[in-house]
């Protein structure tokens, strides 16, 4: 009888421990073992944003992503971004510019969103719109998220 590999790693700074099937996504595990709703299924083929989330501080799509892949890493869900209490500053904006309507798209564009100003903290609207490219909303509030990811730069150089 063999023993069932275990995967490691971190999500929202918490360590995980999963033993699962080996074929599992990422997003399956975020969402069916660790209740987590922020990342989506959309396409299930990486082409549409919806599960995007953070690796090492870097823009990942979820559902395409095999779980054993992500051993000893860090994983930022949109619930380790920020709390009610405290938001992140992306997630203030998108709320004061209301930048969302249905809300399906948003958790993995407020994500990609806090890498690009993690990595550029004063973006030009270009690099905004190119930051969104892998991004899918359906509702066409996309100029509301690029006027939210602008004002979230603005009080990022204010901090």
């Amino acid at each position: 009888m063999s023993e069932k590999k275990q995967t490691m790693f971190h999500v929202n700074q918490q360590p995980v421990q999963f033993g699962g099937d080996e074929k599992a996504t990422l997003l399956s595990v975020l969402r069916d073992e660790l209740n987590l709703s922020g990342p989506k299924f959309g396409c299930g083929q990486g082409e549409c944003g919806a599960c995007m989330v953070l690796v090492d501080g870097q823009p990942q799509t979820s559902c395409n992503l095999p779980v054993w892949s992500i051993q000893g890493r860090q994983v930022t869900t949109l619930e380790g971004l920020g709390t009610p209490a405290h938001p992140h500053p992306v997630q203030t904006a998108f709320i004061e510019e209301r930048a969302a309507q249905c809300g399906y798209c948003v958790a993995g564009i407020i994500t990609s969103a806090c890498a690009l100003l993690a990595r550029n903290p004063k973006p030009s609207r270009d690099d905004i719109v190119l930051g969104l490219e892998k991004h899918l909303c359906r509702c066409g509030a996309h100029t509301r998220m690029v006027r939210a990811i602008e004002r979230a730069s603005q009080t990022n150089s204010k901090s």
